[in-house]
């Protein structure tokens, strides 16, 4: 269902913390111009851990309303509390996402089984198609390929993003069943759709959106020689963005192009002068300054 380059949002913010709206809009209108495939707003590239949820739930409507129905959107509706998880759901349906996404509940570390139970509730709550969401270097807990598709069955869970670092965990998902994948790490998003993945959902695309969009649609027609290429000339950026946690990289990076303020919200900070000025050498050398 969903395919391409989707791009994970940064939340940009002004110097008092709030969310800049005003600047929100540009990156929006920076994506419809320059071909991105779908926008997934308040994940964790958005910092929704320290968005309230009255922002979060501002933040995707702006987002859905500022697209008006040119792109697909994927609200970022996860939480360890299956409670709030669901409640989120429920307002991106309301606001007219054409997707939610789940994260695994983090810190709790459920059990496959509770997994299970916590996506199913979710999905037959609410008539939305779900992205599951692996990461479990952020979460603590990992969503096993048998687990997904058990999910799979539910015809609402059309999609995982999945970013745990393995392109056999996404060759053990699609040997298991039908589920679209989605890479979560722009490093491996070409090896994931050699092996059947649709696309990204890329923290990359937010400062090369086309170059994204472009290795995407070439691997979908299976031209994947043209795609290496733009695997290959954007590789050093992809591993600069996580010089330091994500998203300290590609803000300081939004921010040096002049389309956002380098502000976060603590506990994340500004990234560090030596590790920003080797971001800032690869900026210069893939002449994005």
């Amino acid at each position: 269902m969903f395919k391409g380059s989707f791009v994970a949002l940064v939340t940009p913010f002004k110097e008092n913390y709030e969310v800049d709206f005003e600047a929100y809009g540009r990156l929006v209108d920076f994506h419809l111009q320059n071909g991105t495939h779908g926008l997934v707003p308040c994940g964790c590239t958005g910092e929704a851990a320290t968005l309230s949820h009255e922002e979060q739930k501002e933040c995707i409507k702006f987002v859905v309303e500022r697209v008006a129905g040119r792109l697909p959107v994927i609200g970022g509706a996860g939480s360890n509390n299956t409670k709030e998880a669901l409640d989120l759901t429920k307002f991106t349906k309301e606001v007219g996402c054409d997707g939610a996404l789940l994260i695994t509940p983090y810190y709790n570390k459920p059990t496959q089984a509770g997994l299970i139970a916590h996506y199913t509730t979710i999905a037959k709550e609410v008539d939305i198609p779900i992205v599951l969401y692996n990461v479990p270097s952020r979460t603590g807990i990992k969503l096993e390929a048998e687990t997904v598709a058990e999910l799979s069955k539910i015809p609402n869970i059309v999609c995982v993003k999945e970013a745990g670092g393995s392109v056999e965990q996404v060759s053990q998902i699609l040997s298991l069943c039908n589920i679209t994948v989605l890479s979560g790490d722009d490093s491996l998003t070409l090896p994931m759709m050699a092996v059947g993945a649709q696309g990204v959902i890329s923290v990359a695309g937010n400062i090369v959106p086309a170059d994204l969009a472009k290795m995407c649609w070439l691997a979908l027609q299976g031209k994947f020689t043209d795609a290496k290429e733009i695997h290959y000339k954007l590789f050093p950026l992809f591993k600069a963005l996580f010089y330091e946690t994500n998203p300290m990289p590609v803000k300081a990076a939004l921010a040096r192009m002049g389309m956002i303020k380098n502000v976060l919200r603590l506990p994340l900070v500004p990234m560090s002068e030596p590790q920003y000025k080797k971001l800032e050498q690869v900026l210069k050398t893939l002449e994005l300054i």
